[in-house]
């Protein structure tokens, strides 16, 4: 289980940043808040350390009653998004429920993050779009075969589709994360995360920013 510090955002878009020596960075901006702490999750009554975390102001009209109560009692108004943060409790015990996150206490400029989102949904798409088939050949009489994926079986052994072979089917729309990414800059102010390159997921689409985990080590031989 990843518990590395990290925060809820929406991805904005993408644009280009200057550097001091004129270069050109290009970078995804994410909106990571104000991102409000609504309780806490402990190992002695729930049995996992978390933070309960809540994103963007919704309407009272569109909060049910027993929502409405449970942003009472953690003192906040009511949120459209309410997450879950699996973190130590370290970083726990930073937080105290009706606090907002503040990004440059959690991370810095130029650090590696990992960045997960739901990709965009393509719907139901062939072999050459969703598996980057090549296709048929197109010529020699070729008919109705353009676009196909070729055999999926054999005849006499074992004499049947083998499972996990690639198809046509529902493309997108799944969970997925990219690691490693250098954060260019944060903006505490506006709440702001620059990351360097794409992040996974549609413009306005929820993502989570973590401290990267899978960082390469240096290595101390020489």
């Amino acid at each position: 289980m990843n518990t590395q510090p990290g925060i809820y955002g929406r991805k904005l878009g993408c644009t280009q940043i200057f550097e001091a020596d004129g270069s050109v960075t290009r970078v995804t901006v994410v909106e990571a808040g104000p991102v409000v702490v609504l309780g806490k999750r402990t190992p002695e009554k729930d049995g996992y350390t978390a933070l309960i975390l809540g994103f963007e102001d919704r309407k009272e009209k569109h909060t049910s009653k027993p929502l409405a109560g449970y942003f009472k009692k953690a003192g906040s108004p009511a949120k459209r998004l309410v997450k879950e943060l699996r973190c130590d409790v370290e970083f726990a015990a930073k937080w105290e429920a009706g606090q907002t996150l503040k990004l440059d206490e959690i991370f810095t400029a130029g650090q590696l993050v990992d960045a997960r989102g739901t990709t965009r949904g393509r719907g139901f798409t062939g072999v050459m779009r969703r598996w980057n088939f090549a296709g048929n050949v197109n010529t020699h009489g070729t008919h109705e075969y353009r676009r196909h994926g070729g055999s999926i079986g054999t005849n006499m052994t074992p004499g049947r589709t083998l499972p996990n072979l690639k198809m046509g089917g529902q493309y997108g729309n799944e969970t997925m994360s990219v690691l490693n990414i250098k954060l260019a800059r944060v903006d505490a102010e506006k709440h702001l995360l620059m990351l360097e390159g794409g992040v996974p997921g549609a413009r306005n689409g929820m993502v989570l920013v973590r401290t990267a985990v899978k960082t390469k080590k240096r290595s101390t031989k020489r």
